[in-house]
């Protein structure tokens, strides 16, 4: 690693966005990162500790998020 390379690495949690950006209606959760709308804006002014604590709680999400069932099956079973 060149000297100058080194000027360009921070000690942060990078980001847990994976490009899958929908928002689930019931959970108001991205369906891809599961963060909520709210923590998704304030990611780039949350402090390292805050970034990890919800990195640490992301997998405690995944239950929250049912998967819907719509189409016409779903209406026709109403």
């Amino acid at each position: 690693m060149k000297d100058s390379d080194a000027i360009w690495q921070r000690d942060e949690i990078e980001s847990p966005c994976v490009k899958i950006c929908v928002i689930h209606p019931e959970a108001r959760l991205c369906t891809g990162c599961l963060r909520s709308i709210e923590e998704i804006g304030a990611w780039s002014r949350m402090s390292g500790e805050e970034r990890k604590a919800v990195m640490d709680d992301l997998p405690a999400r995944k239950s929250k998020l049912v998967k819907r069932r719509g189409g016409r099956a779903a209406r026709l079973n109403r």
